[in-house]
This record gives structure tokens, sequence and C-alpha cells, in this order.
């Protein structure tokens, strides 16, 4: 037990928060897509709007398969796509109605959804981007450096990538173990009494 007399130990907490870092380079290894699926299955039990559970991965194993995102990253962020051992393009799907059926979603809901794009794309993308932080920090609990970056033409994205189905890219994540100059200085973060009030 930690000294916080939290659930899990410091140690654990600073592998998902303290000491973890954004990584921008990485070491030459193989693809890690069997910790990115163990990372998955602990992420998907978090909860989501409805238990929507909108969060789609292409997993981009290859160099060909990076080097057709690359282009489409802002320049800053073409180095570590093509750097990585491993990329995630993160994005949401816009067909609930017919996924969530097979969650056991309400047909009450269903038909809401299926008669309002508006509501499919708020609450995927909404959900989405809380599975990603689930899995950022599942990642990290494999023991794996991430980079999770949004610079990009993500309309361009999902033209390469999903032209055959109804995804919408939200972010891109390198994945890997980060080589020695990976990670740069910690940057400031607000505390406690900056971001809230208690009434």
């Amino acid at each position: 037990m930690s000294s916080h007399d939290t659930a899990v130990s410091d140690d654990a907490l600073a592998v998902l928060f303290t000491d973890a870092h954004t990584a921008r380079s990485f070491r030459e290894e193989p693809p890690p897509i069997e910790q990115v699926r163990r990372a998955y299955d602990n992420a998907r039990w978090a909860p989501t709007a409805l238990n929507s559970q909108p969060m789609r991965l292409d997993l981009l194993a290859s160099p060909e398969a990076r080097q057709r995102l690359a282009p489409l990253m802002a320049g800053i962020n073409q180095e570590p796509v093509l750097g990585a051992p491993l990329v995630l393009i993160v994005s949401a799907d816009l067909a609930l109605d017919q996924s969530m059926r097979e969650l056991g979603a309400s047909e009450q809901m269903l038909e809401r959804l299926a008669g309002s794009l508006e509501m499919r794309q708020g609450l995927a993308r909404d959900s989405a981007l809380i599975q990603l932080g689930y899995l950022v920090l599942a990642l990290r609990a494999e023991g794996l450096d991430v980079g999770v970056m949004t610079g990009a033409d993500l309309p361009g994205i999902d033209a390469e990538f999903h032209a055959d189905r109804p995804w919408q890219t939200i972010a891109v994540v390198c994945v890997g173990h980060g080589d020695a100059d990976a990670f740069h200085p910690r940057a400031g973060r607000h505390d406690f009494e900056t971001v809230s009030q208690v009434l």
C-alpha cells in the first residue's frame, strides 16, 4: 500500500502518471502488438457514455503502412511516425446504431442514434476520446512509451485508411520504447487549487 493509502502503489502511480513522459523517438524493435492487445483488453472495461465503446484502432505495424501515414502528419510529427515500431490511428466509429446493438443497447436508443448523425458524431467522438485516455494509461501499464499526436490532416487520414468504413480519426499514437533522446524535460502542470472550486 502506498503512503497515500491509495489502491495502487506509489510505483504504479509513477508508471502511469508522475514519471511518464510523451515519447518523441523510439528504439528499433518489433511492433508490440500483443502488448497493445492486452492494453486494449484492460482499457475496454472502463466506462463510456451509454457503454458506447466507439474507439477503433488501426495498427500500423509495417514500414510501408507508416510511410502511407507520414505525409498526412504535420511536419514535426512525421519523424516519430516513421521511427516508431508501431503507430495507432485512433478513431471514433460513427455507426454507433449498429455497433451498440452488439453491446445490448436498447432499441429506443438505437433508433434515436440511427435518426441523428449529430448525436452519433458527438457521442462517438466524446467517448472515443475518453477511451483514448484509458488506452494511454493501459499502454503505460504494459511498460510501453507513447506519443499522442493530433497535428495531422485527419480527414486525409480517413480518406487514406477509412474509405470503406465510418471511422473518423481523432489522434495518432506512436507506441514502443523510447530511446535516449525520446523525452523532453517535464513541462509545468496546474495544481489542484488552480483548477478547482469546492462548493
